[in-house]
């Protein structure tokens, strides 16, 4: 019953992810299939990043040297990505090791097709708890066994355009600008450029790299600490929402994101700023007119009024990929040895170095800063000195929590009438019961 269960679940939550079918999985463990496996002379890798594609492949390369065993890498965009992986899921092809992310890594867990790494962790010195990102490791935790290892962890930051800001006589984002800093000089641009130039740019479905941060600098959390609620509709959500729909009023309309996105925004010279995440930082380094590019911390929410910025007033939402591998592999051991290296101290130092991510694995990313010559990014690694992390917000079905915050009746009232605070403000009433009914749901 608790597996026919979890496989309807997994269902619902795949369908909310553009993917399509339900079967139930193969739940076959490890313990009983080892003796049967085989050893393998190649692991098959998938990934949804390009950028992150050469660094890994020279890791693993690495690796392959003192195994023996061929490593390859493939690159499935993130719609096709889950596609491919619940495909396998229900008996097809599935890649031998691969990704696993915050929205679907519970529903993977609980239907058993994620390999338990939990007996190989235990006997591996290079593998231990408190070297990690706690919200990273417990993520990937699921009835005292773990299924991943934590990959990376990665951070948000300003990212602006200096000859924008040149060109309307703007100055520049610094470390001290707060929200209302960043609302006066998208506003002024905005208004400058008589609308040619967008002051800055929200895609309000990326709310990791988005509105999570404004909330939460706040004094509001999208999911509380034990994952059984949210205070999205209270006081302290209304005011950073409220902050969050002054932004979108002087920047691209959300139609015009919808349409083009903020990245393609940015690269045409058509808004002067964007937030962004530090998975993305290559895409921008690699660009044509990456030399106007610049990073800045977050802006924080002066909260108390003071004029400087106190504990909690800045956040920076992380989170964190996990390695896994397919639970009915041929070779699980080998398997395992390849993640173990992606995540032991060596591999992450290397991730870093070679500008891939930042670490998974606590006091290994010194070097990240240092991957991408002209270009400083150390906003990113800044902000866990002088801000406040907070893990992505989760729950056992976030998808459709998520999914529904996007749609009428949600915030998508408050991002597409972003002229009308009382709009706003019921968007969060709605926002709360939406997270809430779902939350009780899940129990």
């Amino acid at each position: 019953m608790k597996k026919k269960l979890a496989g309807l679940i997994l269902c619902t939550m795949l369908g909310a992810t553009t993917l399509v079918g339900c079967g139930t999985s193969n739940t076959e463990t490890v313990g009983e299939s080892v003796d049967s496996k085989k050893s393998m002379d190649e692991v098959k890798v998938t990934i949804w990043d390009n950028n992150q594609r050469e660094g890994l492949q020279t890791i693993a390369d690495k690796w392959s040297e003192e195994s023996g065993v061929k490593v390859s890498i493939e690159v499935v965009d993130w719609d096709n990505y889950w596609t491919l992986l619940e495909a396998g899921a229900q008996g097809g092809e599935m890649p031998d090791v691969f990704w696993m992310h915050s929205n679907t890594a519970q529903m993977y867990m609980e239907n058993e097709i994620l390999l338990n790494l939990t007996d190989y962790i235990a006997g591996d010195s290079k593998v231990s708890e408190e070297n990690y990102y706690e919200g990273v490791w417990n993520l990937y935790q699921s009835d005292g066994k773990q299924y991943a290892l934590p990959k990376d962890h990665d951070t948000i930051a300003l990212l602006y355009n200096k000859s924008i800001f040149d060109q309307y006589g703007v100055s520049y984002p610094t470390d001290a600008w707060t929200w209302e800093d960043m609302y006066e000089a998208a506003k002024v641009i905005s208004e400058e450029s008589s609308g040619d130039v967008y002051g800055m740019a929200m895609n309000t479905s990326n709310n990791q790299d988005g509105w999570y941060n404004v909330v939460y600098d706040y004094g509001a959390q999208v999911i509380t600490d034990d994952h059984k609620g949210t205070t999205i509709g209270s006081t302290e959500g209304k005011n950073a929402m409220e902050m969050v729909r002054k932004l979108i009023s002087v920047g691209a309309p959300q139609s015009v994101v919808a349409e083009t996105g903020t990245d393609k925004l940015f690269l045409s010279g058509k808004t002067a700023m964007i937030t962004q995440g530090s998975w993305m930082i290559n895409t921008f380094y690699t660009a044509d007119n990456s030399a106007d590019y610049a990073w800045a911390m977050l802006p924080y929410a002066d909260v108390n009024g003071n004029g400087s910025c106190d504990t909690n007033e800045r956040y920076s939402a992380y989170n964190g990929l996990g390695w896994a591998a397919n639970a009915n592999v041929a070779d699980p051991d080998t398997c395992y040895s390849l993640i173990s290296y992606f995540c032991s101290e060596e591999g992450q130092k290397m991730q870093a170095e070679l500008g891939v991510t930042m670490g998974g694995m606590k006091n290994v990313s010194s070097e990240f800063t240092n991957a991408f010559e002209g270009m400083d990014v150390s906003a990113f690694t800044e902000i866990e000195e002088n801000g406040s992390l907070f893990f992505r917000p989760y729950t056992r079905n976030t998808t459709i929590w998520e999914d529904a915050l996007q749609q009428a009746g949600g915030f998508l009232d408050g991002w597409q009438n972003p002229n009308d605070p009382a709009v706003m403000e019921k968007a969060c009433d709605n926002a709360q019961k939406i997270i809430e009914d779902v939350i009780a749901a899940e129990q």
